[in-house]
């Protein structure tokens, strides 16, 4: 499968400088940026951005990110599921795990996630694949949201439903093993019906349904 990279940019205006909402953007480019020091949900900056580099580098990989100036103030990845994870199971090359989204806090008030996520679709871009969000509350910025894990996936929802992804049921043992849990799921109008029944019996392994 070719995984077309079509890029796109948009400008917002924020305290008289424009915020540059891009991608996918390339090793390259990213390497001459810097991550603003309030993105480290998941690791420190220095750390994710160079996870942000390898990802760019995978013939799948997306990045989509906002920008102040060479300061990263957001991001979003699209990649295959791990090699270890049960969703790779079947070896879909049109499977692709919308893998992390972040804003850094001082930003949050822009609707970045929003922008950044409306732009990764931008042009019929991933409409031959299958994109899959597993959400685990254990993960979520609880703490600094002062949300609840209910309202935090009421948010996460709204938030990817720009973008036409919803939740989807499944018996995967890891997300039924908290009912915040969920499967977030967007299926290109191009995916084929084989593809859309592999991705049914990796959602439903332990039922009799399929």
């Amino acid at each position: 499968m070719e995984h077309k990279k079509r890029y796109h940019a948009k400008s917002l205006q924020y305290q008289n400088r424009l915020i540059v909402v891009e991608g996918p953007v390339s090793p390259e480019q990213l390497r001459v940026m810097r991550m603003h020091p309030e993105l480290n949900a998941f690791r420190h900056p220095q750390d994710q951005k160079q996870a942000l580099e390898e990802i760019a580098r995978l013939l799948e990989g997306r990045i989509i990110l906002a920008r102040d100036g060479q300061t990263i103030v957001g991001y979003v990845t699209f990649h295959y599921p791990d090699e270890q994870s049960p969703w790779s199971e079947r070896n879909m090359d049109d499977l692709i795990e919308f893998g992390a989204i972040e804003v850094a806090g001082s930003y949050r008030m822009l609707g970045l996630g929003k922008e950044m996520m409306l732009l990764s679709f931008e042009g019929g871009q991933m409409e031959d694949a299958i994109v899959f969000a597993t959400e685990y509350y254990e993960y979520w910025d609880i703490h600094n949201s002062k949300l609840s894990a209910w309202d935090y996936r009421r948010m996460t929802e709204q938030l990817l439903k720009h973008v036409d992804m919803f939740r989807y049921d499944t018996d995967d043992p890891e997300i039924c093993s908290h009912p915040a849990n969920c499967l977030m799921v967007r299926i290109g109008k191009d995916v084929p019906l084989s593809s859309i029944e592999k991705f049914d019996r990796m959602r439903f392994r332990r039922s009799f349904l399929y």
